[in-house]
């Protein structure tokens, strides 16, 4: 009988995998469905990513492979956006590199950097393209749990002497998804010097720097003292710019840490569509007139669904960055339970925590990916869907 690897029957299930097949089957039936599981803006892409598009699908050239060296435009545009953000300059050519999306790259660092029973140091609840990517080549996960007493950060200080010194590479994210905590500078020093210290390969992924609030500045991992020394920092074009299907993103480090990534892609893929890398070039370099209006929107959709979650009785706090809201759930509820009752009986479609993992139990995510007075809709409908859940005693598996 044939069957898939060992590796990959190791791998949870993603948290994306169950839900749409039944929102599909709702949707079928004729049944209104509100959902804010998946983190993907309901805003069009720019205007000018769009026409770019066109222009460069009209050029033959693009539709040639790009390979890992990629457009030159694009690596450009990448490192000034990452000057002008951040005061950084890395070399367009050998610091810089495209990506089929941050979410390859940051699954292909394992690749790069472990050997088989090296260790990955990872958060969680977290993105599970970490936990896939290190068990895919052969490594050891070792999983930290963001607790909210520690403000949703990895606890550096909780790992043991033991996995530091077989650990060859840590994951790291803040703004964060899905618990949309920051990081400090105080915090980031704390990390880059562990980093240093132990020679570990720091994957920073910063997808969420540009969807921030309330005047909150998202660092970049390079305005650590030392940072350069270790760090691999990870944008996408996605979230900042509501181009979540073009798969486009890059990553910056220093050439001895961005080349051994190179390689890894290079015997994986042929890098993003050039015509695509092209349109992310027209982007990045508008990004400042860009990016206030899609977090103006998003600020908005946050100051209505904080408040009426509140209201409801639900425990959540009021982000300062990503499109995230990480509501708790009442001691003794099943986030899978309750999020099954809310798609199936109420009609709302969110993440439960446990499929972040273990960790993530007792939360639920909402992405605010919906019109304000929808999300409200969609607070009275979950208000509805946790007493239902909690008339059955948390058993709901429909």
């Amino acid at each position: 009988m044939i069957t898939p690897s060992a590796r990959l029957l190791a791998l949870p299930g993603y948290p994306l995998a169950e839900l749409p097949a039944i929102k599909r089957r709702l949707v079928a039936a004729g049944r209104d469905i509100i959902d804010v599981a998946a983190g993907d803006n309901d805003a069009p892409p720019p205007r000018v990513a769009v026409e770019a598009l066109k222009r460069a699908i009209d050029n033959p050239a693009n539709s040639k492979y790009g390979f890992q060296q990629g457009h030159p435009e694009f690596r450009r545009a990448a490192s000034d956006y990452v000057f002008r953000r951040f005061g950084k300059r890395f070399d367009p050519a050998t610091e810089t590199l495209p990506l089929i999306g941050s979410k390859e790259g940051l699954a292909h660092m394992p690749f790069a950097f472990l050997n088989v029973g090296d260790v990955a140091i990872m958060p969680e609840p977290g993105y599970q393209a970490y936990l896939g990517g290190t068990v895919l080549a052969g490594a050891e996960p070792h999983v930290v749990p963001l607790r909210g007493e520690h403000d949703f950060l990895l606890d550096v200080d909780s790992i043991p002497d033991d996995i530091l010194r077989r650990a060859k590479l840590m994951f790291l994210n803040y703004p964060n998804n899905p618990t949309a905590a920051v990081a400090t500078h105080e915090y980031l020093e704390r990390v880059v010097a562990l980093c240093r210290r132990h020679q570990i390969v720091l994957a920073y992924d910063n997808a969420y720097c540009d969807i921030v609030f309330d005047g909150y500045r998202a660092p970049s991992i390079f305005e650590i003292r030392g940072a350069h020394e270790v760090a691999v920092e990870f944008f996408s074009l996605s979230k900042s710019f509501s181009m979540t299907g073009w798969r486009i993103g890059f990553a910056v480090g220093e050439t001895n840490l961005i080349a051994p990534l190179t390689s890894a892609k290079t015997y994986k893929d042929t890098g993003p569509f050039l015509a695509v890398q092209e349109a992310g070039a027209a982007v990045l370099d508008q990004a400042e007139t860009l990016i206030p209006a899609i977090c103006e929107e998003i600020g908005r959709r946050r100051d209505a669904a904080v408040p009426a979650l509140r209201a409801a009785g639900f425990t959540v706090g009021m982000p300062k960055a990503a499109m995230y809201l990480w509501v708790a759930l009442p001691r003794g509820i099943s986030s899978k339970a309750f999020a099954r009752y809310a798609l199936e009986v109420e009609g709302v479609m969110v993440l439960p925590g446990s499929a972040f993992g273990p960790a993530g139990e007792g939360y639920f995510r909402i992405a605010l990916t919906v019109p304000p007075v929808r999300l409200v809709e969609a607070v009275g409908r979950l208000t509805k869907a946790l007493a239902g859940v909690q008339e059955d005693g948390g058993r709901h598996t429909a």
